[in-house]
């Protein structure tokens, strides 16, 4: 199932490899192959195309960036039983690490992928060498999650036109300029056999159950039991990592780094690329340097706490 034809000017992934029970999952590669291995997770509602320019910076200073569609995204498979939660999601990084070769990754993950990064990390799924969080954290915002949601959910009987897509990412991100060609919405959207712009998405993924407080609970665990290098990036502009959010995090994980990028939102990447970038380079080149040792860990971790049982879903 997909939600159309692909339109034309869509980039075709670089690569594919198989997620848990067979799911195709999408990527790109930039930089050198033999360089250290940094994967990129998005968050919901996103696709791989998130991370190109971040990507780009990666390679050009030596690692190995590789971005993938989560399952349900992009140019990644739907599942057949619309699958989308936590747990699942850990499966398929598992799945891709293994495909690379087992090498041991920096995971850098946005929102939803954040999730799937510090759940891998934290419940020692993927022994990684650095974790980067981008405007997530166990302890999150409401509102900001429901704006995301209803964002999502409008309009499932598809879009007239790319005109009318532009317009609801626009309203959705007030504080960013609109573009002014409609070119780089294409990869966004697919057309429909009614005509009708839909989403890349799987429609299934807007009704997810929301546990937040056992979501909390079980994010809280994972980071007390991080001891490898780790930085927390927020957005200023932020309604969904409020700063709050952020210093609870720091608690949790009193050796991780923190950078607030000013006048960036929830998609942070997206807003400051510039800084973000720089931020996420500088910490890497001193956690795990291009051509050395990755840095040990420097502690024990708390005792170890399990997670809620069952597949919490995260929120985008």
């Amino acid at each position: 199932m997909s939600a159309g034809t692909r339109l034309a000017g869509t980039p075709e992934p670089m690569h594919f490899w198989k997620g848990a029970g067979g799911i195709r999952i999408a990527g790109d590669l930039w930089g050198d192959p033999g360089g250290p291995l940094v994967l990129l997770q998005h968050g919901g509602g996103q696709t791989r195309h998130a991370w190109k320019d971040v990507g780009i910076t990666l390679g050009a200073a030596g690692y190995c960036a590789i971005a993938f569609d989560a399952r349900g995204h992009g140019d990644s498979d739907w599942d057949p039983d619309g699958r989308y939660g936590q747990d699942v999601m850990v499966e398929d990084l598992k799945c891709v690490v293994a495909a690379l070769g087992k090498r041991r990754p920096v995971l850098v993950g946005a929102s939803m992928g954040g999730g799937t990064s510090l759940v891998a990390i934290g419940e020692d799924h993927v022994d990684a060498t650095a974790l980067v969080l981008v405007d997530i954290a166990p302890q999150i915002e409401t509102e900001g999650v429901n704006k995301i949601q209803a964002f999502m959910s409008q309009k499932p009987d598809g879009f007239s036109s790319l005109e009318e897509v532009a317009e609801a990412i626009g309203n959705y991100q007030p504080h960013r300029k609109r573009p002014k060609s409609l070119d780089g919405l294409v990869k966004n959207v697919r057309l429909g056999a009614d005509g009708k712009y839909r989403w890349h998405w799987d429609p299934r993924l807007r009704v997810l159950r929301r546990e937040l407080d056992k979501r909390q609970e079980r994010l809280e665990a994972c980071a007390r039991n991080l001891v490898l290098p780790t930085l927390l990036v927020r957005g200023g502009l932020s309604d969904v990592l409020s700063e709050a959010g952020a210093r609870a995090f720091l608690k949790l994980c009193p050796h991780s780094e923190y950078v607030n990028v000013a006048g960036a939102a929830h998609m942070v990447a997206g807003d400051r690329n510039d800084v973000f970038g720089n931020a996420v380079i500088e910490f890497l080149a001193r956690a795990v340097p291009v051509g050395g040792e990755p840095v040990q860990p420097a502690h024990e971790p708390h005792a170890h706490h399990e997670g809620p049982a069952g597949d919490i879903n995260d929120v985008p």
